[in-house]
């Protein structure tokens, strides 16, 4: 039997996930119960994770005095976003086709918004009937935020469908169409993070 060496790309990458490794070692074989005591310990796995570097997003942002809004559109969702970034290159490299990393992109932030917005707000409503007060949260500058994300949103969608045509496929393709999407994509990233963060701090309307 020959192992072949891992190069030093994999080493690296070896040493830093080794700790997340470890963590997910608990989740058992999919043949065991059909597959559902692998699916509900790698949510709760997953969701453990997201908490917890969610929280020491805010703890670190707090330490440095920035505005929760800012900590929030850079630091948490950052951090939170780290298990979908991993899901999604999984997903991308062991399915023939995109569908599963961009399907997984989009579910993840569906729930985010959805299920992650919805499921606190009806539980703070139905606290607040219970004591007779009304839940209310004052409006903040999310308009604007959501805006441009919406535009950016838009804008990463016709990449993919333009690619679609012209590539043949969402992912992968001439090395000159790889780095070209990505760059537009990081540069749409930045492009909201900044904006957003000028709008939090009152510097643009």
């Amino acid at each position: 039997m020959i192992i072949a060496s891992p190069s030093l790309s994999d080493a690296i990458m070896h040493f830093l996930l080794i700790t997340w490794k470890i963590f997910f070692a608990l989740i058992p074989p999919v043949k065991t119960g059909g597959g559902f005591p692998a699916f509900f310990i790698a949510l709760g796995l997953v969701g453990a994770i997201t908490a917890i570097v969610g929280d020491v997003a805010e703890l670190l942002g707090c330490v440095l005095s920035i505005p929760p809004a800012i900590t929030a559109i850079t630091l948490v969702a950052l951090g939170t976003s780290v298990p979908d970034t991993f899901a999604s290159v999984t997903a991308a490299q062991g399915s023939e086709y995109a569908d599963s990393a961009v399907g997984n992109v989009t579910g993840s932030n569906s729930v985010n918004i959805f299920l992650g917005l919805g499921l606190p707000w009806v539980i703070c409503a139905q606290y607040g009937l219970s004591i007779d007060q009304p839940y209310e949260v004052p409006a903040g500058k999310l308009g604007f935020t959501v805006f441009i994300f919406l535009i950016c949103s838009v804008i990463t969608f016709v990449i993919l469908t333009a690619r679609r045509v012209f590539v043949g496929g969402e992912l992968g393709g001439p090395m000159k169409s790889k780095v070209l999407s990505g760059v537009i994509c990081f540069i749409l990233w930045f492009v909201y993070v900044i904006l957003s963060v000028l709008d939090s701090l009152g510097i643009i309307n």
